[in-house]
């Protein structure tokens, strides 16, 4: 066994809603904690699959998507031999470690964000550098320049990030990755751009295309409420897509979430009332929030990142009357999915009266 396996802390996921209701003896929990669609999936999505033919499930299925390939490269205007698919965004961040990890090599993130970067990092034996986020909570570019040395084989940039919300200009990423040296890859997160207020302006991806270790990645659990379907992809410079469709394990993602994937992906009018809800419930929730005193971070995603006095015993108090929020992501911090109009009303007024 690898030595860095052995002393690994494994990531330790959200308990199912039945549970927890179960444990604390409560008929309702609204979880806001996974940042999870709230309003659900498209309808066209069970049409679909409903539809899907079953007398292929002895079949192994498309092992190219060709469907999904197509659909997904004329919407995000990208070369289809760019694409790479995975369970979800977390086989992408271990397929990409293992490929261009080795023991001792460094990977440089912006701290605090998603934890999963440093877990394959430390698998592959490789060491995290992390950088503090600037007082906002912004990245601070100029620190990540500065910890850049031949050591560093992978910088992580999750943009909006997890769990702060906050997100980074085009321009600055750019000018950010003209100072990485060539041979160090840029990962570039866009899990949850689709939420973001200039979304289109946001995205790199196009990134790739100029730049040969930048890498853009997607998914369909945030905003096409796909969690349960497990599918996400990333594109590619033309020089790494044909090493990582090798590295990919065959037959990765099945026919149902392809055909899932597809139909939520034909139907942007879910889509982009789902953003316009999260966007409405981010308004209210910072009204509230500067209304109440309580320090938060700007969000351009789907949950929000703030800070009280005794957060833990706040995050206690809200799960003990049916709402889940994310702690332990950085002391006297608490992460909260933005839930419905119903459930944001309902939980602004347990925070004011505690």
């Amino acid at each position: 066994m690898k030595e860095s396996v052995r002393k690994l802390q494994p990531y330790v996921p959200e308990k199912t809603l039945a549970t927890l209701q179960a444990e604390l003896g409560i008929d309702r929990l609204v979880r806001l904690s996974a940042n999870e669609n709230p309003y659900g999936t498209s309808p066209k999505v069970a049409e679909a699959v409903k539809n899907w033919d079953f007398s292929e499930s002895n079949r192994y299925p498309d092992g190219d998507a060709l469907a999904l390939r197509q659909a997904i490269a004329r919407q995000q205007h990208v070369d289809p031999a760019q694409l790479v698919f995975s369970v979800g965004l977390d086989e992408m961040i271990a397929m990409v470690s293992r490929t261009f990890l080795a023991a001792g090599d460094q990977v440089l993130v912006s701290a605090p964000t998603f934890s999963e970067y440093a877990l394959h990092a430390e698998i592959e034996g490789a060491k995290l550098v992390a950088v503090p986020t600037l007082a906002n909570d912004q990245v601070d570019f100029d620190g990540l320049i500065n910890a850049l040395t031949p050591a560093v084989k992978m910088v992580w940039l999750c943009n909006p990030n997890n769990p702060t919300g906050t997100s980074e200009s085009l321009a600055d990423i750019e000018a950010f990755i003209q100072q990485v040296p060539a041979e160090t890859m840029v990962l570039i997160d866009e899990a949850y751009i689709d939420f973001a207020s200039d979304a289109a302006n946001l995205t790199a991806m196009q990134l790739p295309a100029k730049y040969d270790n930048v890498v853009v990645m997607r998914t369909f659990s945030k905003a096409y409420g796909l969690a349960n379907f497990r599918i996400g992809y990333a594109v590619f410079s033309q020089t790494y897509a044909p090493t990582m469709q090798a590295v990919r394990l065959p037959y990765n993602v099945n026919s149902v979430t392809q055909v899932a994937a597809l139909a939520a992906l034909k139907d942007q009018a879910f889509v982009k009332e789902t953003v316009a809800k999260n966007a409405a419930e981010r308004q209210a929730w910072m009204a509230f929030f500067d209304q109440q005193g309580i320090r938060y971070d700007l969000s351009d995603a789907n949950f929000i990142f703030f800070t009280v006095p005794k957060a833990t015993k706040l995050a206690d108090y809200l799960l003990h009357h049916g709402y889940s929020l994310r702690t332990g992501l950085r002391a006297g911090w608490l992460r909260m999915t933005f839930g419905t109009a119903t459930d944001g009303e309902a939980l602004r007024k347990l925070i004011a009266q505690n």
